[in-house]
């Protein structure tokens, strides 16, 4: 008998004809993944990729991997061992025994993959749970409610003992639905809108604007421990550091008061669009929810759209701030994103900012900047950081 683990598939077992690339994305993902962590061997059937460690592997380590890769639905820790029953007994009772002793109520529960084996669901878990009952005396059956559950899976390649699975991150491999750009400031949104977006397969990379010495150094750290957390769930990217104080200082010289920040999201986002298609992204992605500040009413986010010919992706448009809170803990950028370091978004901020700005005043006001020589020269002096979890 030997330990393995089973990742179950999600919604990637739903698709049709592409199925197969699907799989094929998640497989080169989890190699990628796993590679630093020691000698492993990897197979894939009936909608689960099999993964045996060799002895010098982390398991306690891997499966914390293995639990944020997107696309994988479940992470099970089982034990392997032949497909016969006599085994599947001692396989109980040597390596669960322990787990039996220090519970009172348990259940079996058994899948049949292989349609071959001779004994249905029922008859296994009624075999298995009357020998756990003869060896374990002071254990009872509960259905509803077991300190304990033994899970036995019949598969094409032998059985399979395990005593629970442990969720994972769901959604579809990245790289599965093209790259899209990230716009990374250090607040709590844009972190969490990159984890969605990855989640749908996206591929990303990054952009942050950064306006020293308004901002400070910690500011940018700030930024690329994020991007660190992000990475543990899309695996490694480019954060693309762009230095914008003479175009903020300039917006800020030249413009209205009131327009400041619609003007400043939109020479961002031209901006981005330029990296964007110089990096081979198809889209833009942002942590805009409506109506949570100035620049995210309605009208805001039309005249910011109309700054770019690129699609941009706003997973998060419809979420209150508490929702998009609990994702952060979830995913572990919260503590990160709450580090009092400003970034750019909160420097030169007005004091009554419009809420309804209309493109033709907007384009107007926008004549005075040199756009050209500012995306320019903002994205021929970036600096670029490769990212890894």
């Amino acid at each position: 008998m030997k330990q393995i683990i089973l990742l179950k598939l999600g919604e990637i077992v739903l698709k049709g004809l592409n199925r197969r690339s699907f799989e094929k994305r998640l497989m080169k993902n989890v190699r990628h993944s796993l590679k630093h962590l020691g000698g492993f061997d990897m197979k894939f059937a009936q909608s689960t990729i099999y993964i045996t460690p060799d002895m010098d592997m982390d398991i306690d380590r891997t499966v914390e991997l293995l639990k944020k890769i997107f696309g994988v639905a479940s992470v099970v820790r089982a034990y392997e061992t032949q497909k016969d029953l006599e085994c599947v007994k001692k396989l109980v009772t040597d390596i669960f025994a322990n787990d039996l002793l220090k519970a009172k109520t348990f259940k079996c529960a058994a899948k049949r993959s292989d349609k071959q084996f001779p004994m249905k669901s029922p008859e296994i878990c009624a075999l298995i749970g009357e020998y756990i009952l003869d060896n374990f005396p002071d254990l009872t059956v509960n259905v509803e409610n077991p300190d304990i559950i033994i899970n036995i899976e019949i598969r094409d390649y032998g059985a399979y003992v395990h005593t629970g699975k442990i969720q994972g991150a769901g959604g579809m491999p990245v790289g599965s639905n093209g790259k899209a750009t990230l716009l990374l400031s250090g607040g709590i949104d844009s972190p969490v809108a990159g984890y969605m977006t990855a989640k749908r397969g996206v591929e990303l990379n990054a952009v942050h604007f950064y306006s020293h010495p308004y901002t400070s150094e910690r500011a940018k750290d700030k930024v690329i421990e994020l991007a660190k957390i992000i990475a543990q769930y899309t695996g490694p990217f480019n954060l693309h550091i762009v230095h914008f104080t003479k175009p903020q200082l300039e917006i800020y010289e030249k413009c209205p008061d009131d327009e400041l920040t619609v003007i400043m999201r939109r020479v961002m986002m031209k901006i981005t669009e330029k990296i964007a298609i110089d990096t081979n992204s198809i889209a833009l992605v942002t942590g805009e929810s409506i109506g949570q500040v100035a620049s995210q009413t309605l009208e805001s986010l039309g005249v910011t759209d109309a700054a770019t010919a690129l699609p941009v992706i706003r997973p998060l448009i419809g979420m209150d701030k508490e929702e998009i809170v609990t994702v952060a803990h979830k995913i572990g950028t919260f503590n990160t994103s709450i580090l009092p370091y400003e970034d750019c978004c909160t420097v030169f901020v007005p004091k009554h900012p419009k809420t309804k700005p209309k493109l033709e005043d907007i384009l107007k006001s926008e004549q005075v900047l040199d756009m050209n020589n500012i995306i320019d020269e903002c994205t021929n002096n970036l600096e670029t950081i490769y990212i890894q979890p």
